[in-house]
């Protein structure tokens, strides 16, 4: 099983020493790609006002750019470790025992505007770039990773279940056909269901953890919601490729 995590716009500093190692990465095949946007964002990080308007900064900006400019430079720590934010408070990985965080490297990946995708165990440096954001020079990040993402992720799940909680946006970089998705649907008391951005991310994040954590090896949608159901989420089938969460 191959579970797709969305990235977060907030990440954790510092790390280990040991600088960013492109060839280190998980998902070989998309290292030329990941190259060319580093040194797109390291080039663009020399010009703060293009980086504000390319990157859509607001407060902070100066520290977001002093980010990019040291790419090759920074600090690095598994990306299980560097994202945070919501979904990655649910998923709480360091509470996991040392058995539950391997099994964690194996299941989990994080889609990433800069890196496409890595595994949980892969070192990267805190960086800024969005999945929407339009770099000087470039259509859109969709039409750069495509070609490479999409390919790298189906040879990536070796024809497991995939399962893809990846906001829209990232879903684009690098679509993976048959994967199943999540969606998280908040109910009110009259019956009709809206998406909240927290409570969609804080239950993907209970959704990745119960996934981390079952002895189970689900390969279609009704075994991924008994594992859901088990560890407490409410939950219905809408389809073959999609279960809906329930708050």
């Amino acid at each position: 099983m191959l579970v797709l995590l969305p990235p977060s716009e907030t990440k954790s500093d510092g790390g280990s020493p040991a600088p960013l190692d492109l060839d280190a990465l998980s998902f070989p095949q998309l290292t030329a790609v990941r190259a060319e946007l580093v040194d797109r964002l390291v080039a663009l990080a020399a010009d703060p006002a293009a980086s504000v308007a390319a990157l859509s900064l607001g407060k902070g900006g100066d520290a977001e750019i002093a980010r990019n400019a040291a790419l090759r430079s920074a600090p690095t720590r598994p990306a299980l470790q560097r994202y945070t934010g919501v979904l990655y408070d649910a998923l709480d990985a360091g509470s996991f025992t040392k058995v539950q965080r391997e099994k964690a490297y194996a299941r989990l990946a994080i889609g990433s505007a800069l890196f496409g995708a890595v595994r949980a165990a892969d070192p990267i440096p805190a960086y800024r770039l969005s999945g929407g954001s339009k770099l000087p020079g470039l259509s859109t990040l969709a039409a750069l990773w495509k070609p490479a993402l999409a390919p790298a992720l189906a040879a990536g799940s070796d024809g497991e279940l995939v399962v893809d909680l990846r906001s829209g946006v990232y879903q684009q970089l690098g679509p993976v056909p048959g994967a199943v998705t999540a969606t998280v649907l908040t109910e009110k008391p009259d019956g009709t269901r809206t998406v909240v951005s927290h409570f969609n991310k804080h239950h993907k994040g209970l959704l990745a953890r119960a996934l981390v954590l079952t002895r189970a090896e689900p390969t279609d949608v009704k075994g991924l919601a008994r594992i859901a159901t088990k560890a407490g989420l409410r939950t219905e089938i809408a389809s073959a490729t999609e279960l809906l969460v329930l708050t």
